[in-house]
C-alpha cells in the first residue's frame, strides 16, 4: 500500500465519489451496507467504504509493505513504527489506530490495512476501548 496520510491511496485520492471508485474497478464483487452503517464495496483485493453521503470513508488491502513516501515498512514492523512514531496511538476494537498515518489495523492478524480518510478518525475514537 502506497498511503499520504488522509490525502491518497494507491493514487486514488479520498476526494474520489462512489462513481469514481466504480469507474476505475468495475463493478465490486459484493456491495452492501456494513455494521457501521458504512456502504462496502468489496473486490476482494480491496474494500472501500462510503458514508451515505458518497464521501469516501476508509480503503482496506492486503498489505506486506506499507510505502509513506521514501520509507518502506514491512507489515511485521508496522506496530513497532507506530508506536515510535505515532505517540496518540489507541487501540479500538482490537485495531491499533494511528492518527499520525491515518490507518488502523488489528496487530497479529493477517496483513490488512485500513487507510483513513480525516473525517473518519473522530468514528475510531469513538468505539469503545476494550475493558
Amino acid at each position: 500500500m502506497h498511503l499520504q496520510p488522509y490525502e491518497c491511496v494507491d493514487g486514488l485520492p479520498f476526494s474520489t465519489s462512489l462513481r469514481g471508485v466504480r469507474a476505475r474497478c468495475g463493478l465490486p464483487d459484493r456491495e452492501a451496507p456494513n455494521a457501521a452503517g458504512l456502504l462496502e464495496l468489496d473486490y476482494g483485493h480491496v474494500v472501500y467504504r462510503f458514508q451515505a453521503s458518497g464521501r469516501l470513508e476508509e480503503v482496506t488491502k492486503p498489505t506486506a509493505v506499507l510505502h509513506l513516501g521514501t520509507l518502506a515498512v514491512p507489515y511485521p514492523a508496522l506496530e513497532h513504527f507506530i508506536r515510535q512514531h505515532d505517540a496518540d496511538a489507541f487501540l479500538r476494537a482490537g485495531h491499533l489506530v494511528s492518527p499520525a498515518l491515518g490507518l488502523a489495523y488489528v496487530p497479529g492478524q493477517p496483513p490488512w490495512v485500513t487507510a483513513l480518510a480525516r473525517q473518519g478518525l473522530d468514528s475510531w475514537r469513538a468505539l469503545p476501548q476494550a475493558g
